[in-house]
C-alpha cells in the first residue's frame, strides 16, 4: 500500500524557500499569486498490516519536525 505524507511548515515559520519561488513566479510575470508556502512530499510503501499508529509515530520521530511543520497523512488505494 502506498501512503504520502504531506510535510509544511507551520504558521509564523518564515519559508526562505516559499520566498524565493514567489519572487521567482514575479519575475516570470505570473500576477495575483500572494504567498507560497513550499512543503515536501514523502511516499512510503508500507504492508497493509502498518497501523495509522505507526505511521504518525515515523511522521513525529523522523518525517516531520514537530517544533516547525505540520504533517498529513494520506492512504492511497491502489
Amino acid at each position: 500500500m502506498k501512503v504520502r505524507v504531506f510535510v509544511n511548515l507551520k504558521n509564523g515559520v518564515l519559508d526562505p524557500q516559499g520566498r524565493a519561488i514567489h519572487h521567482a513566479l514575479e519575475g516570470l510575470g505570473f500576477k495575483g499569486v500572494q504567498d507560497v508556502r513550499a512543503g515536501r512530499l514523502i511516499e512510503l510503501e508500507v504492508d497493509d498490516s502498518v497501523s495509522d499508529a505507526a505511521l504518525d509515530e515515523m511522521a513525529r520521530k523522523l518525517l516531520a519536525n514537530q517544533v516547525i511543520e505540520n504533517y498529513r497523512i494520506e492512504r492511497v488505494a491502489a
